[in-house]
């Protein structure tokens, strides 16, 4: 039993060490942190030993980036500029202070000197300039894209929502579709107050529940939404290959699918990161556990790009049939076209980088996801609601009824409307 439970703990202990990760930008941060921790301890020990009518010499002092110990009048100390900080390729510099009648005298070497490239302070200055310009541009491209999906999306559903004769199996599903696609802009929304609204917060050693809370459904509602993909890929695998199915049994599956498996993953992954990994807002994708969302999110991915290719190979096998009767033939080519308009959509994009680690390619990767996936659902909701003829004939219904004398010219982009 002690062997045991000995065993657990020394595998508790290696996973944590596994898992533990920090974000590169903090190390140097972090580091800072220990070591004025480690210095005030010395402070605390060396005020307790010292006799309170001893006034002569130097106490040990921190100076924001080195400890320096005690020393009697006239004694030198040394210190090395910090690791994290060193010029690459170079010897140390040595960096010295006398201790004098008045204390401690100023350092021999700036720090700026000794730890950074001549010019580099300018240099700096100048590619965080550069830095912050580009993540304002993206941020406010990100910010108009899924402010313009949230609202487009929002129209939609009340548009499924108000016609309830639109609400079959296929209906029901975009439905869900979009109130993911809601969700995740909601949830990037969110997300960007708690954690970046307050320019003075330091995202290093901020840790609080908000933003743990914050970025647990940020991931929960991507997740979600990547789920819900995968459903609209297996619903359209579905109806070609099973010519009767039971609707009602096949959408509580998707339910499952699309709702249960992140709720169940992101509990998993909040409680492991609670345990093992408790550091910062959780938003750290460098993490080991990181695996434990993005597995889901590359099987959902994957699979949607292997049904996109097995339902372009069976259109293609059926259109070329020659026992092919021509409104069966305009009947693939229809589907054809609505599942180019899709599986692209939310498939072809994310593969580009799917593989990739996070911190390869950054610059086109934020591009590339973040600008264009803040739209996707702003196009979901043009091509399978605005679009859509069976939403606009019911559309053109309502306004006949309204207004009997009006005319409307709609736009009819075959969007599966007719798929039972």
């Amino acid at each position: 039993m002690n062997f045991s439970l000995s065993a657990a703990v020394c595998l508790l202990i290696i996973t944590r060490y596994m898992v533990k990760s920090t974000h590169p930008e903090c190390l140097i941060v972090l580091y800072l942190q220990n070591k004025e921790n480690e210095c005030k301890l010395q402070m605390n020990t060396d005020a307790s030993l010292q006799p309170s009518n001893t006034s002569a010499g130097c106490v040990t002092e921190w100076d924001g980036v080195s400890c320096w110990p005690s020393a009697s009048e006239g004694q030198i100390a040394s210190v090395h500029c910090p690791l994290p900080l060193r010029k690459p390729e170079t010897p140390p510099v040595l960096i010295t202070r006398q201790c004098t009648e008045r204390g401690w005298s100023g350092a021999s070497v700036p720090y700026y000197t000794a730890c950074y490239y001549e010019g580099a302070e300018e240099e700096e200055d100048e590619d965080m300039g550069k830095e912050k310009h580009y993540f304002d541009t993206l941020r406010l491209i990100y910010s108009v894209g899924y402010g313009a999906s949230l609202a487009a999306l929002l129209i939609a559903v009340l548009l499924f929502c108000c016609f309830r004769r639109l609400l079959c199996t296929r209906n029901y599903i975009h439905l869900h579709l979009f109130v993911s696609f809601m969700l995740r802009s909601l949830a990037v929304f969110i997300k960007d107050v708690v954690l970046f609204a307050d320019k003075s917060t330091d995202h290093c050693t901020v840790s609080t529940l908000r933003c743990k809370a914050a970025v647990t459904f940020f991931h929960f509602c991507v997740l979600s939404n990547f789920c819900w993909l995968l459903v609209e890929g297996l619903y359209l695998q579905s109806l070609l290959l099973f010519t009767f199915t039971h609707t009602t049994k096949l959408f509580r599956i998707y339910a499952i699918i699309g709702w249960g498996t992140p709720s169940v993953t992101l509990v998993i992954w909040a409680l492991l990161k609670n345990q093992l990994d408790d550091e910062g807002c959780w938003d750290n994708l460098e993490s080991r556990l990181w695996w434990i969302i993005k597995i889901p999110i590359l099987l959902s991915i994957f699979v949607n790009l292997g049904i996109f290719l097995n339902i372009s190979r069976i259109i293609v096998q059926k259109t070329k049939a020659t026992h092919v009767n021509q409104s069966e033939t305009r009947l693939y080519r229809t589907l054809l076209r609505s599942t180019l308009l899709l599986i692209p959509l939310f498939g072809v994009h994310y593969v580009v980088f799917a593989l990739i680690p996070e911190h390869v390619g950054v610059g086109p990767r934020l591009y590339f996801e973040l600008v264009l996936g803040s739209f996707q659902g702003f196009i979901v909701a043009l091509l399978y609601c605005f679009l859509n003829g069976e939403v606009q004939k019911e559309v053109q219904r309502m306004l006949r009824r309204w207004w009997p004398e009006t005319e409307t010219n709609a736009i009819n982009l075959p969007t599966q409307e007719y798929v039972p």
